[in-house]
């Protein structure tokens, strides 16, 4: 059985509605899936799917590169986490990608904003880092992530990002990414993450795995992920499958096995 740790699918590429997704996930033998936030104006969307399946779990947060929307504050994000189906913090982070490094302070409180309330929450974090990996982790060091831990989703950084993360109790996530041919170095990192620290995602409708490549990602392809980490291991796909299964529970721990 396979979790998919880190999803969208409250985004309007699903208009078709949930259910046909679900079934999907079954066959695939994919038990649940955390849906992500990234706005507050969605938010509703984001908590309603998760209330009303019970393999579904949300997250609360605006992503770093969102521009635009209300801006969070420690309070509300802390209110809005106390809901039993929200088990995580975020998606929160630095994403310099599209900026000029003189115009990312603004990113850079939000950030603290989400590091602070997960700590007062005694939630997780998901963190999101692009073309930022040094400031990530300084905030991540200065504000003491490490009192509620959590993962770095999609992650694309090198093996010392991984190792200074792990340290600071964080998992680290891989999407379809990894199974792309181009992605020499991440492959790398991925066979030397140790099985206890391993979270496999499919960061849907984005980053769709091969064979499903250049397609609307979703859920159910997040198999594909394990499948490739398996091969570079060496270890059976079932060892995977278990360890990242039982890493999404441990970590988010609000989360019932239902």
């Amino acid at each position: 059985m396979f979790v998919d740790s880190h999803c969208h699918i409250d985004f309007p590429d699903f208009a078709e509605g949930v259910a046909p997704l679900l079934e999907r996930m079954r066959a695939a033998q994919v038990g649940h899936a955390l849906c992500v936030s990234v706005n507050l104006e969605n938010f509703p969307r984001v908590l309603a799917l998760a209330e009303s399946h019970h393999n579904l779990y949300a997250s609360v947060g605006v992503h770093p590169d969102h521009e635009g929307g209300r801006e969070p504050t420690v309070a509300e994000l802390v209110e809005l986490a106390a809901h039993p189906r929200v088990v995580a913090i975020g998606e929160t982070g630095l994403d310099y990608y599209r900026l000029r490094r003189e115009d990312v302070d603004w990113q850079r409180r939000r950030f603290r904003v989400h590091v602070r309330a997960a700590r007062a929450a005694g939630k997780p974090l998901i963190i999101h880092t692009r073309e930022a990996a040094a400031d990530t982790l300084a905030i991540m060091q200065e504000e003491q992530a490490s009192a509620v831990g959590g993962v770095m989703h999609c992650f694309t950084e090198s093996w010392e990002v991984a190792q200074a993360a792990m340290a600071l109790g964080f998992f680290i996530s891989f999407s379809g990414i990894v199974t792309f041919k181009n992605a020499k170095a991440l492959k790398e990192v991925a066979r030397q993450i140790p099985l206890d620290r391993l979270l496999i995602e499919t960061d849907a409708p984005y980053l769709a795995p091969v064979p499903h490549r250049g397609q609307r990602n979703e859920p159910a392809y997040v198999g594909h992920v394990a499948e490739e980490i398996a091969a570079l291991k060496g270890v059976p796909l079932e060892t995977v499958a278990a360890a990242s299964t039982r890493n999404f529970f441990a970590l988010f721990n609000a989360a019932g096995r239902a």
